[in-house]
C-alpha cells in the first residue's frame, strides 16, 4: 500500500523474488502534490536512490548529479515514475485503498475503485502525509487560515499575504523563502533561539578527516554512518535510545545553499513558544518568551512547519483490530527483523518504522534496506504456508 519510494521499492525487490505483488496507490503521489514546487531535496544524490535489487535503476542511472548538487523534487518525482515504469510496471493498480481488515485467516483490501483484494501479506509504506503534526494550540483555528506544511504545492496562492511559519527545520525555511519568492510575506516563528543550517559539502577532505568522519546517506560522522548504514543494529537498542537517536539525529537545520536565499530576505521571530492563538478577523498567535513575557503576532496565515510524529492510531485505513495489534507499548508499531508487526503478514516500513529501525527510515535512503529486509520476510511467509 503506497506508491512512493518505499512501496516501488519494496514491490521491485518482490517481484523480482517471484511473488504475486500488486501496488496501490499513485506513484510519487505525496512528492508531486504535497511538497511545495520549487523545492530542492535535502538529502545528497548519492543518498536518493530507490532499492531495486540489482541496483540497476538509481538516481544515477536516470540522471546524473554531482556532490553536493541540490535534486529538484520535480526531478525526483519524475525519476521515481521512471524507476516505477523499468520494476513494477504492471503490478501498479492507482486505486486508493480505504480499508484493510481480515477475513478467514487472509486480509482484505477495499479499494476506491469498489473491488476488494484478498492478501495473504500486506506491506504498509504510506509515508508522512498520515503523520503530519499540527501544535495543540493551533487546533482551534479554522482550516482556511492554518495548514501544515505538506499541505501545499502551489505557494502562489499566498501573494500579498502574510504567513507565519512556525518551525526551525529545513521545511519551515525552504517553504518561507519560496513563500517570499511567491511574492508572500512570510516570518519564522520559532522556539530556538539561533537557526541552524549544515555545512558547505566538502569531496576533498584528507584522508585522517575521512577516517574520522566517514561520510554517509545521513551525513558525516560515525554515529550518522552507523545509523544510515547498519540500520538492523538499531532495532536491538533499548528502546528509550532508539527514540533519543531518531529524536536527535538531523535535527532542525537548513541546507547550506537556502542560507543565502533566506537571510535578508525572511524576518525571524526566535526564541518564543506558541502558547495559542485565535482568529478574530486576523489570526493572532499567542507567543511567550524565555522571560515569560507574552507578546501577540497577527498575520493572516499560519502553516505548521513542525514535522511529523508516527501514531498507529492515526493509520485510519486499519481496521481496530489491526490497530490495536501493531501497537506496541507506545503510540509506534513493534516490528521484527524484517518490519513484520505482531500480526502476522502485515509489515510496516518507511518513517513509521523509524521508532524501530532509526533514523535512516526517515530518508529515502533507507529505501533499499528496508526493501531487502521485508522480501525476505515475505519470501518466508509465503515457504511457511507452501
Amino acid at each position: 500500500m503506497g506508491a512512493g519510494p518505499y512501496g516501488l521499492s519494496v514491490a521491485a525487490h518482490a517481484l523480482e523474488a517471484g511473488l504475486d505483488a500488486r501496488v496501490f496507490g499513485r506513484p510519487m503521489q505525496s512528492w508531486e502534490w504535497h511538497m511545495p514546487r520549487g523545492m530542492l531535496l535535502k538529502s545528497e544524490p548519492d543518498a536518493s536512490h530507490l532499492g531495486d535489487p540489482d541496483r540497476r535503476y538509481g538516481l544515477d542511472a536516470f540522471r546524473r548529479y554531482s556532490y553536493g548538487e541540490p535534486v529538484p523534487v520535480e526531478t525526483f518525482v519524475a525519476y521515481g515514475k521512471w524507476f516505477r515504469a523499468q520494476t513494477v510496471k504492471d503490478a501498479l493498480d492507482e486505486s486508493t485503498v480505504t480499508s484493510v481488515g481480515t477475513e478467514g485467516g487472509l486480509f482484505t483490501v477495499s479499494l476506491s475503485s469498489g473491488a476488494c483484494v484478498l492478501a495473504r501479506t500486506v506491506v504498509l509504506a504510506l509515508g508522512f502525509l498520515p503523520f503530519a503534526h499540527r501544535p495543540d494550540a493551533l487546533a482551534e483555528l479554522p482550516s482556511e487560515v492554518s495548514s501544515h506544511s505538506s499541505d501545499h504545492h502551489d505557494l502562489s496562492a499566498f501573494a500579498g499575504k502574510h504567513v507565519a511559519v512556525v518551525g526551525a527545520g529545513q521545511s519551515a525555511l525552504e517553504t518561507a523563502t519560496l513563500l517570499v519568492e511567491a511574492g508572500a510575506k512570510p516570518r519564522i516563528v520559532a522556539r530556538t533561539r539561533e537557526l541552524a543550517w549544515n555545512d558547505t559539502p566538502n569531496d576533498r577532505r584528507s584522508v585522517i578527516s575521512r577516517a574520522l568522519a566517514p561520510r554517509s546517506g545521513l551525513g558525516s560522522g560515525w554515529p550518522s554512518y552507523v545509523w544510515s548504514e547498519l540500520p538492523g543494529s538499531v532495532r536491538y537498542l533499548p528502546k528509550a535510545a532508539r527514540r533519543r537517536i531518531v529524536r536527535t539525529t538531523l535535527g532542525p537545520a537548513g541546507s547550506w545553499w537556502l542560507k543565502e536565499r533566506f537571510d535578508g530576505a525572511v524576518p525571524v521571530t526566535l526564541g518564543v513558544r506558541l502558547e495559542g492563538a485565535d482568529h478574530r478577523g486576523a489570526v493572532r498567535l499567542h507567543l511567550t518568551n524565555g522571560r515569560g513575557n507574552v507578546q501577540t503576532l497577527e498575520t493572516e496565515h499560519v502553516i505548521a512547519a513542525t514535522g511529523y510524529q508516527v501514531d498507529v492510531g492515526k493509520i485510519d485505513i486499519l481496521d481496530q483490530n489491526l490497530r490495536r495489534g501493531i501497537r506496541s507499548a507506545g503510540p509506534t508499531p513493534r516490528l521484527s527483523r524484517t518490519f513484520e508487526t505482531p500480526m502476522p503478514g502485515l509489515y510496516v516500513v518507511g518513517l513509521a518504522a523509524a521508532a524501530t529501525f532509526g533514523p535512516a527510515m526517515r530518508f529515502v535512503h533507507g529505501c533499499d534496506f528496508a526493501a531487502r529486509r521485508v522480501t525476505r520476510g515475505l519470501v518466508n511467509q509465503v515457504r511457511k504456508s507452501a
